[in-house]
């Protein structure tokens, strides 16, 4: 077992503490001073409560040494994306223009479930302005950094969440994926994250954006996230589009393998543009899978540029949500551009996304009857400077093309780390499941994390 508790996985602090070597409040005041020494650089968290989280371990530790373990995560420290509702915390979403006072008497579903579970929750995790980017800073919160290389983005919208989890500032956390918040943040900072099939885990409220938006895992290894998503997909009935509850745990099969799996491997879905030396990385990294058993093709699911069915859904949902906002001085002037091009699309053109969407997850059912999985890059390029939104002309939108199609399709969707640039940079490679094939995604990516073990940053370099 490391001697470093905040670089052990859930998995491995549930054994510890089921074998009486470990404790919960033990490895929660690590990880707590793990946040006091790393926070104040990297800007993970916005909101930190050492008291609630010590007095929840405590309960914790009594549970686990009367041998009455509440739930699947008694004692495992979690943090929570600053978009989900956690009761007793404000959600200010990034923004100053929600009033911290609340009230704030709800759960999310996915906070209720982990509660449930005995979960020891942290706090709350950085993110842009309601959400609305694939990086993470903001005029409340200020830059999140990656802890790769900390004058370089970690990504978005779930930056904060995946730069707790890379500093080891607790195993796993929650975050949120519109179109790749949570692909985005794990390609950059070299973790496993998933965003389920759409309602796989129950949300509410529904995000401004729709229903492009899923909510989903982020943790050091596959198992944690497998396990960290049969929590989580427990039903709720405040969610009206959540999928009918699958009583399963995701960890069963998860090492069965992938032999004789069809899979297509895509270098750029047929007209992205794609950093030369990311495209390399990923071409190589897909080979394992043909090592594992699995019969490999170079295919391109055969899609137009999805990029203007995604922004009419996401600038459409910008102009709701300012709709809303009073006080629109304090906002992100980039959220407020895009909401501007939202106000101008015209009920029809609506009309008309919705029918391509419709479109755009047929295709890939009937793509799906041919290949069991799509491999892409998660991203066409690697974490670029902090303080922009894009490296290229454009919007964020501009250089994340693999990941919004699968937000609009609903299909389960998960980065995993599977190299590395030149520049030290992590890279990531997307695998795409049909429609509900969660387990398959995730057992897909945890044959690769047996041939390509993930690997985080020099924690002992990071910590003082």
């Amino acid at each position: 077992m490391s001697a470093d508790l905040c670089a052990l996985t859930a998995g491995a602090l549930l054994e510890a503490y089921r074998a009486g070597t470990l404790s919960p409040v033990e490895v929660t005041r690590a990880v707590l001073t793990r946040i006091d020494a790393l926070n104040a650089r990297f800007n993970a968290f916005c909101l930190v409560d050492r008291e609630s989280a010590l007095r929840e371990a405590q309960a914790s530790e009594t549970r686990w040494r009367e041998g009455q373990p509440k739930g699947l995560l008694d004692g495992v420290p979690v943090s929570i994306k600053d978009l989900i509702l956690t009761r007793g915390w404000p959600t200010l979403r990034g923004s100053k223009t929600i009033d911290p006072k609340g009230p704030w008497h709800d759960d999310a579903p996915a906070t209720a479930r982990l509660r449930e579970h005995g979960a020891v929750l942290l706090g709350k995790t950085t993110t842009p302005e309601f959400g609305w980017k694939g990086v993470t800073d903001s005029a409340l919160t200020g830059i999140t950094r990656n802890p790769w290389h900390p004058d370089k983005t970690p990504g978005g919208s779930s930056g904060g969440a995946a730069v707790a989890v890379a500093c080891g500032m607790g195993p796993v956390a929650v975050g949120t994926d519109g179109g790749g918040s949570i692909r985005i943040p794990s390609g950059f900072t070299g973790l496993f994250g998933i965003k389920p099939s759409f309602g796989r885990v129950p949300a509410w409220p529904l995000s401004p954006f729709g229903t492009v938006a899923h909510v989903g895992p982020m943790t050091h290894d596959v198992t944690d996230a497998a396990l960290m998503l049969t929590v989580m997909s427990l039903p709720d009935a405040r969610d009206w589009h959540a999928l009918p509850y699958e009583p399963r745990d995701y960890r069963a099969g998860l090492d069965t393998g992938i032999r004789d799996a069809r899979i297509a491997y895509s270098s750029n879905l047929g007209y992205a543009e794609v950093d030369p030396e990311i495209a390399a990385l990923v071409k190589q990294a897909v080979s394992v899978f043909a090592d594992l058993g699995a019969k490999l093709d170079e295919k391109h699911p055969g899609f137009d540029n999805a990029g203007p069915i995604f922004q009419t859904h996401w600038f459409a949902g910008a102009a709701a949500l300012l709709r809303t906002v009073k006080n629109k001085k304090p906002l992100d002037p980039g959220l407020i551009d895009v909401a501007a091009q939202g106000e101008r699309i015209t009920a029809a053109e609506i009309l008309d996304a919705q029918m391509k969407r419709g479109a755009l997850g047929t295709h890939m059912n009937l793509f799906h009857r041919d290949y069991d999985l799509l491999v892409t890059p998660t991203l066409a390029v690697a974490a670029f400077d902090v303080g922009q939104e894009s490296p290229v002309k454009g919007r964020w939108t501009d250089w994340t093309p693999f990941t919004y199609p699968f937000n609009l399709t609903g299909q389960p969707a998960a980065s995993i780390p599977c190299g590395f640039t030149k520049a030290g940079l992590p890279v990531g490679l997307q695998i795409v499941g049909p429609r509900y094939a969660d387990a398959l995604v995730l057992r897909a990516a945890r044959a690769f994390e047996t041939a390509r073990p993930v690997r985080l940053p020099d924690l002992a370099r990071l910590a003082p």
